[in-house]
């Protein structure tokens, strides 16, 4: 077989092999980390990517040697440690990926370590504790217990407590919970004549996430006025659970599983009545998209899921190219700074959001694709915030440039670390929205 120096294909991913118990064998997951990091240090692109890879090539220059077999196999989990499954390197960087014959995938190997780890017994109760959304949403939408925890959020006594106790950094931005819940918020959708396009069905399925569900439901209002706005007919996923992005960050493969036992057959039944499937978050997005695709190969259900979900800029552009989004903007936004999420990116969706705010007059959008280094959980543990903050710094002074009206991104965890940022820096004080909220300002909802 001939070498070509990296691909001239775009990427593609195996199946992962998770039900496999090699999968989870020490020897043989520290002999493929040994196999690609050799690899990744002979080439060095991604080192400006995350804190991975610093990490590994700092290891590799340490030793006497300066190659990958003199670094210990113990001191391969600082690199597994510094990785939050972006994707950014196998989608946008790495020239080795399948179909290449060396069949990298950074990512999914660093999640096979995790899940390694986590099947032996090594992950820490923090983070089995904050990567259960569900559970800790379980209070939202009680006004007095969420009055509480989120009085205990801002109390610098508090925060110290559970620095000391859950290793959650005190100065970190971590979300209040909401009075009450999207589904509680949501209102019944009115019966709107269902208009197909040819690229778009005409009605919709609302997947909250838990971050709209349980802390920030006005995204989810946003999007009803939206679909509103448009004659749009659109129903809420019942009695929805995680997606299970936070538990496949850990390693908890079988948690992801559980997860989805509980989402797809609903979301499937949507599907097969011709819902398109939208989603507030882009990491949820991707977990039906690509994840839980990867991880169930044969699911007819999760494929058809996969087939049915959307980015709701993917949908919204779609819906123009069909003639039937209403382009009747009424307020400008004026300078707007749009950050471009890892988990938007690497959906190969080209920059929708984008194109819909071009798509307002009166605005103007300075463009960020950079990791803004908050990384879902990752960014709130106490030994990694520092980074997430280094990672993230030429953001925030990226997003202040021009002192914008708006500040916005899809992934609304990267807005708030921007955000406070932006603060930390001394840079000025910008209202923060996310891109669908912008929308439903410039339609005047």
């Amino acid at each position: 077989m001939t070498l070509r120096e990296g691909n001239l294909e775009a990427p593609t991913r195996h199946p992962l092999d998770w039900n496999n118990p090699e999968f989870y064998e020490t020897e043989k997951v520290n002999a493929e980390m040994e196999r690609v990091f050799d690899l990744c240090h002979g080439c060095r692109r991604c080192v400006n990517l995350c804190n991975a890879f610093p990490t590994l090539f700092d290891l590799v220059d340490a030793t006497k040697e300066g190659e990958v077999e003199g670094v210990a196999k113990a001191d391969y989990q600082q690199v597994v440690d510094q990785c939050y499954l972006c994707d950014v390197c196998y989608m946008t960087k790495c020239p080795y990926t399948p179909p290449h014959p060396w069949n990298i995938d950074f990512p999914h190997l660093m999640l096979r370590a995790k899940a390694a780890n986590f099947k032996a017994g090594k992950t820490s109760y923090r983070d089995k504790f904050i990567s259960s959304t569900d559970g800790m949403g379980y209070f939202a939408g009680i006004p007095i217990v969420t009055k509480t925890i989120n009085l205990a959020h801002k109390n610098r006594m508090a925060r110290n407590v559970m620095q000391s106790v859950l290793d959650v950094d005190k100065n970190a931005w971590i979300p209040e919970y909401a009075e009450k819940t999207f589904p509680q918020l949501a209102k019944t959708s009115a019966d709107f004549e269902i208009k197909d396009g040819q690229r778009t069905p005409g009605k919709v399925a609302i997947y909250a996430t838990c971050f709209v569900k349980y802390h920030e439901p006005g995204i989810g209002q946003d999007l009803i006025k939206i679909l509103e706005h448009n004659a749009i007919p659109y129903v809420l996923v019942e009695k929805e659970v995680c997606c299970g992005m936070p538990k496949l960050e850990l390693g908890d493969l079988e948690s992801v599983a559980a997860n989805k036992e509980k989402n797809i057959p609903k979301m499937a039944k949507l599907a097969k009545e011709g819902y398109a499937i939208l989603t507030s978050i882009p990491s949820c997005t991707l977990m039906f998209k690509q994840e839980l695709p990867l991880m169930f190969p044969e699911d007819a259900d999760v494929q058809l899921v996969k087939e049915a979900m959307w980015d709701p800029f993917e949908y919204f552009i779609a819906r123009n190219k069909d003639g039937l989004l209403k382009n009747d903007f009424k307020k400008e936004l004026g300078h707007v700074s749009y950050h471009v999420p890892c988990h938007s990116r690497v959906q190969n969706l080209g920059q929708k959001t984008a194109e819909i705010l071009k798509m307002i007059p009166g605005t103007e959008l300075n463009v960020v694709e950079r990791c803004s280094g908050h990384a879902g959980t990752w960014g709130v543990k106490d030994e990694y915030h520092e980074i997430s903050k280094k990672i993230g710094k030429p953001v925030f002074k990226r997003m202040a440039e021009d002192t914008p009206n708006y500040i916005s991104s899809d992934c609304q965890l990267a807005a708030h670390h921007i955000e406070q940022g932006m603060e930390e820096l001394g840079l000025p004080k910008i209202a923060l929205a996310h891109p669908l909220t912008l929308m439903a300002i410039a339609y005047d909802l």
